[in-house]
């Protein structure tokens, strides 16, 4: 079966790693690496150089420090330099655990909202996909900025929301995707039932380790398989021919 990990960190994995998750990749049609941040995007790049299957998109992960402006400026900078390299904008999106853990104020919340509007009009300029950290209340806060821009081509990774927020995405034409805990969660199954086959894509988040039955294993593409093979199950399909519309779907979304 042929697969592409529609979210992945591969600049985050040390060398051996990639050395085996790289050189072990037949079955791998592509891998769509995301970025945290400008050193970050410039791994990815190299990454990509090296090996056609790595295809990079560039970014700032929410779940961090706010950049400096100087920061910000450069990034942005280094991006517009590359843009026909990138696949994408990505990761972007908003800080729900940090906030979680109160670990920002609401006056620091209204910056990284500021900061992802200035990522979703860089989409849109470029005419390149977009790819979102946005989960639980956060969704539909990133609905709104979406759709003022008439952003179209959004992909929400590993998302976790309700129904009314998945009928929204549904009715904009946005994609989500799910990692291999869809083997094993109760509320990542229950987003696949109500997610048309059409609209998902499948991704590892790795380096992210997993449970269940992945449990002390390395990140890799390949636990795809299990994800998919799960999906199925839940679609009433047959593996192979899931398989198959989740490779599509993320061809098509991302140009691949």
């Amino acid at each position: 079966m042929r697969l592409i990990d529609a979210h992945i960190h591969l600049d985050q994995y040390g060398d051996q790693e990639l050395t085996s998750l790289l050189g072990d990749s037949q079955s791998i049609h592509a891998m769509v690496t995301v970025s945290n941040h400008l050193t970050s995007c410039k791994r990815n790049l190299q990454l990509s150089q090296s090996f056609p299957k790595v295809k990079p998109a560039f970014g700032f992960h929410p779940e961090q420090h706010l950049p400096t402006d100087e920061g910000k400026s450069d990034l942005f900078t280094w991006i517009a330099t590359h843009r026909d390299e990138m696949i994408a904008i990505g990761e972007v999106g908003l800080p729900y655990y940090q906030r979680l853990d109160n670990k920002i104020t609401q006056s620091h919340f209204e910056q990284y909202m500021e900061l992802l509007e200035a990522f979703v009009k860089l989409a849109k300029k470029y005419d390149k996909p977009i790819v979102l950290h946005a989960v639980y209340e956060d969704a539909p806060v990133v609905c709104d900025i979406l759709e003022k821009h008439s952003i179209v081509k959004a992909h929400f990774h590993w998302f976790k929301g309700d129904s009314k927020t998945i009928s929204r995405m549904m009715r904009n034409g946005y994609f989500l995707s799910v990692t291999p805990d869809v083997v094993y969660k109760e509320e990542i199954q229950d987003i696949v039932v109500k997610v048309p086959i059409e609209r998902l894509m499948v991704e590892t988040d790795g380096p992210w380790r997993f449970k269940g039955p992945f449990l002390g294993k390395m990140t890799h593409p390949n636990m795809m398989q299990h994800s998919i093979s799960k999906i199925a199950s839940i679609k009433n399909g047959k593996p192979n021919e899931v398989g198959h519309i989740l490779l599509q779907n993320t061809r098509d979304f991302y140009s691949i």
